[in-house]
């Protein structure tokens, strides 16, 4: 039989999907599975969207420029122009989804055995991208106890050595909720040119920054010019995680250049994907207000139920939907899998994601799980239950 690369078997599984078959076989069992695993908001699509992609009227689905449609990114300048962020049109290309983007960004500024630096936990496709080009993900450990602030800056410097060449941020952060202060970023600012690096910003969750805090981007600050590398997404933003729509933004023309030849390889993004991103851009701000309101209410109610299951400890996220709660459990992944094997409450359970597989050094994260908290508060109500009522029962449970 002919045998795999050694690349495909290196490639790490999905912590966020590990668990999908069982809790499948948990449904055909009959029972109801709240999903907290994955990031899949509830959210009504903005009808802006929905409509241009009903009312779809070309008689041909055709390529579009390998960048992207200009009058895309055109419209896309103006949004971050909004924001404070001065980019134009030709330092914008449109990928399949913020996955790519992070992909070419990989592709296009390093080469196989150089690394990049990573605030753990973290979204967990990071590996999945390096592993693709080659790359090394060399991580620097936040903790759950100062709610995963932005490690030391000393920690960094630790680390860098002649292979390494970036570092990445998620900002708001998937898995933790933690948002990236101003004083935080000057400081990676500083780190990046003092070592001539390139920072690479996923800032996919911007718009959901809560308590009065304001997110800071990393093409806001000076001097980055040359170094800055953003991905976004309209996943999250407008709920529309499956039209596979984002974007490479840099000022870095030979990154963008570079970028675009892989953008080549795959000839276009999805059209229409982009028809329904470019009309999302005329989202009325009262969506926006809504939504926002309806995060806050889930995160407020969800972080305080949590926070009365004794053993549980969940720290207040300031961004995004996602949390790391830490559990009075030996291990969180045969938890987790318990949960949708071997246990249910009035018919129902709950599904969330192991942290083990958001940590790159072994060993950690073992007694935490990331949950999103994407469902409506009744269903969150539940959800908590099922999770308090399978602490009293688990024989896992660590002994106080």
């Amino acid at each position: 039989m002919p045998k795999l690369s050694s690349r495909g078997n290196l490639m790490p599984a999905s912590p966020i999907r590990k668990l999908v078959p069982y809790a499948e076989a948990a449904k055909k069992k009959g029972k109801k599975v709240y999903h907290l695993n994955i990031g899949q908001p509830d959210i009504r699509t903005p009808e802006t969207a929905l409509y241009a992609i009903k009312n779809y009227s070309e008689n041909v689905i055709e390529y579009s420029h390998s960048a992207g449609n200009e009058s895309y990114r055109r419209g896309l300048a103006e949004y971050y122009q909004d924001l404070g962020i001065q980019v134009d049109h030709t330092q914008i290309m449109i990928t399949t989804g913020g996955s790519e983007a992070i992909l070419f960004a990989f592709l296009a500024t390093m080469n196989p055995g150089d690394e990049v630096i990573v605030p753990e936990p973290y979204y967990t496709n990071y590996s999945g991208f390096a592993m693709e080009a080659g790359v090394n993900v060399v991580p620097i450990t936040s903790s759950i106890e100062t709610g995963f602030a932005l490690p030391d800056i000393t920690e960094f410097e630790k680390v860098i050595t002649e292979r390494t060449k970036a570092i990445i941020i998620c900002n708001p952060n998937n898995p933790t909720g933690y948002l990236y202060s101003e004083e935080e970023l000057l400081k990676l600012r500083d780190l990046v040119l003092k070592h001539d690096l390139y920072i690479f910003a996923d800032e996919v969750y911007r718009e959901f920054v809560y308590d009065g805090l304001k997110h800071v981007s990393v093409l806001q600050l000076e001097g980055l010019e040359k170094h800055a590398i953003l991905f976004d997404s309209v996943s999250k933003r407008y709920s529309m995680c499956g039209v596979r729509t984002g974007a490479l933004v840099t000022r870095n023309k030979e990154v963008y250049l570079t970028a675009l030849k892989y953008g080549q390889a795959r000839l276009s993004p999805p059209s229409i994907g982009q028809v329904a991103g470019e009309a999302a851009l005329g989202t009325p701000k009262s969506y926006f207000a809504e939504v926002y309101q309806e995060y806050i209410n889930r995160r407020d109610f969800v972080i305080d139920a949590l926070n009365k299951i004794e053993g549980v400890y969940a720290p207040k996220p300031k961004g995004a939907f996602y949390a790391v709660i830490k559990l009075p459990v030996e291990s969180a992944e045969e938890f987790c899998q318990w949960l949708l094997e071997d246990f249910s409450y009035e018919g129902e359970t709950v599904m969330l994601a192991p942290a083990s597989g958001f940590y790159a050094t072994e060993g950690l994260g073992r007694d935490e799980a990331r949950i999103a908290y994407v469902l409506n508060i009744g269903d969150l109500k539940k959800a908590v239950k099922c999770l308090e009522e399978a602490l009293k029962v688990y024989p896992g449970r660590k002994k106080n």
